[in-house]
């Protein structure tokens, strides 16, 4: 049945229909004016001040020429600032580029270029790579937000954000964002030597966010630690802007420092917390832990990888009121896309869990059919929470969307009951210490260096990164490079947790018939390296 309205109807209903990732924000500091939204330091904030400050800043932002569609970076460590400019380009329909502090100028320039992006928003530390970034990228002008983070003035050209925030027009911008207009890009590495921009949607954002609430057992009064990076949609999307939804009380730390969790627990009564298993296992080992009353936390979370059976066992022993769940998923997924409950997490160790509420999962071989249960094949997904599309990248898109469904890039196993396991990656990441790493990118810093004939590069099982980046290097005949070589070669072109833990050198590559460097093979012959210390 088909209805025709005049377009002033139809623009009134789009407006009347609207939930953006945007809106939410205004709709809980209206049901919970008074409750604390965010505590970030000595700054603690109401849910009417969030809002009140994100629509200052969208008309800061507004008023130096940025609108719907425009896109503006943010190269920041967590912090209050960093999530005021969420929000508010979300309500302008701005796309958001969060960009991570981690990577080098030229890295950085790379995103700002690919992205097209009409400005940045970065802390004064980072400040000094952010303005090599631009001039690398060649843009000259655009908006320049300092957030001073160190109490440093601003330099020239750069405005301070706090201005933004503090004072202005606090009445809701009057921009229509629709379901599925890009509210965000978040760069993902991939088996290519540069990222790709994974474009996300209110619709994707929010059909996320309601998997994550019902199947996390997320609620309203929940007071949650924020301490992984909040560039990474899992911390931003998981966790931090569920909270925002609900009504909860965040707590934002600027870095996943253990004492600094542990603190932050004891002193704001925290609920909820989310870490990789590798900062898991640095609480656990930290001096303060047994002397630290966490006796509020009750919901724990992990994703990037498993956690490894003896630690969900100390957990539960040292934690015993403190209920887990394991996320599985990617960007691409905004990102949630499995989940393991809390009663099973000892029965089903290992196991990524079943599909969220809003997702559809398979395993299928490389003509898009189910494999049997327990069979290896590629891991994909139908559901609200896909990416509408790479930016600027027709070809890619279309490969990942391939007979209607979203393809992982991961191999997997399924059980009878849909209990997922993921075995292997299709694309060769590493994940390590819950970064993404893309093995070619490695490679191919490696071959820069002359005397390199051939490198793999892959992740060995680490009991502290869980993956640890491992070069194997084969030499061209003379060359006389050492592994130190190497190591010194990459510290100068790659951000730290992408550099090789291990460089080996080796006479050959183990090699299938076709040529094909077989890494499974060179996984097990080096699986030994982060023993031998």
């Amino acid at each position: 049945m088909t209805t025709s309205y005049t377009p002033e109807t139809t623009a009134a209903i789009a407006r009347a229909r609207q939930h953006a990732v945007g809106d939410l924000l205004h709709r809980t500091a209206a049901r919970y004016p008074k409750r604390t939204a965010v505590v970030a330091g000595d700054l603690r904030v109401t849910y009417a001040g969030f809002d009140a400050a994100v629509n200052r800043t969208a008309h800061a932002l507004a008023d130096r020429g940025l609108a719907k569609g425009d896109r503006l970076a943010l190269l920041s460590h967590n912090c209050w600032q960093f999530a005021v400019v969420a929000f508010a380009t979300a309500r302008m329909g701005v796309v958001l580029v969060p960009v991570n502090f981690m990577l080098g100028p030229d890295e950085v320039a790379y995103v700002l270029e690919h992205s097209g992006a009409a400005g940045i928003v970065a802390e004064d530390a980072l400040v000094p790579t952010a303005e090599k970034a631009l001039a690398g990228a060649g843009i000259g002008g655009g908006v320049r937000g300092w957030i001073r983070l160190s109490g440093a003035a601003p330099s020239s050209g750069w405005e301070d954000v706090d201005a933004w925030w503090r004072t202005g027009d606090d009445t809701p911008p009057d921009v229509l964002v629709a379901d599925d207009d890009p509210i965000r890009m978040m760069y993902t590495s991939g088996t290519e030597s540069r990222p790709k921009g994974v474009l996300l949607s209110s619709r994707a954002l929010v059909a996320q966010y309601v998997s994550c609430i019902v199947d996390g057992g997320m609620t309203a009064d929940d007071v949650e630690v924020h301490a992984l990076p909040m560039y990474h949609c899992a911390q931003l999307d998981c966790f931090f802007s569920p909270d925002v939804y609900l009504g909860a009380t965040s707590v934002i730390l600027p870095a996943p420092d253990p004492a600094a969790i542990l603190a932050a627990v004891e002193r704001e009564r925290a609920t909820k917390l989310f870490c990789p298993p590798t900062v898991w296992i640095s609480l656990l080992r930290h001096p303060d832990f047994d002397t630290t009353d966490l006796s509020s936390l009750r919901k724990g979370y992990y994703g990037a990888s498993a956690m490894p059976v003896e630690v969900l066992r100390e957990l539960a022993r040292r934690l015993p009121d403190v209920q887990l769940w394991n996320f599985y998923g990617q960007t691409e997924m905004a990102p949630l896309a499995t989940i393991l409950r809390p009663h099973e997490q000892l029965e089903r160790a290992g196991s990524a869990g079943r599909a969220a509420l809003n997702v559809e999962t398979r395993v299928v071989d490389d003509a898009g059919r189910p494999v049997p249960p327990g069979e290896v094949g590629e891991i994909v997904h139908r559901s609200p929470h896909a990416t509408p599309g790479y930016y600027a990248d027709e070809a890619k898109t279309a490969e990942a969307f391939a007979g209607g469904w979203f393809h992982s890039g991961d191999l997997g196993t399924m059980t009878e009951d849909g209990y997922l396991t993921v075995v292997d990656r299709k694309k060769d990441m590493i994940k390590t210490g819950g970064e993404n790493v893309a093995s070619r990118e490695v490679e191919e810093a490696v071959y820069e260096l002359d005397g390199v004939a051939e490198v793999a590069v892959f992740g060995i099982s680490h009991p502290h990164w869980i993956e640890a980046v491992t070069a194997v290097v084969v030499l061209k005949p003379g060359a006389t490079l050492t592994a130190e070589d190497v190591h010194a070669h990459t510290r100068e072109r790659l951000a730290g947790y992408k550099r090789p833990k291990y460089v080996v050198l080796a006479d050959a590559l183990p090699k299938n018939p076709s040529g094909k460097i077989l890494k499974r093979e060179l996984r097990q012959q080096h699986a030994g390296l982060a023993g031998e210390g």
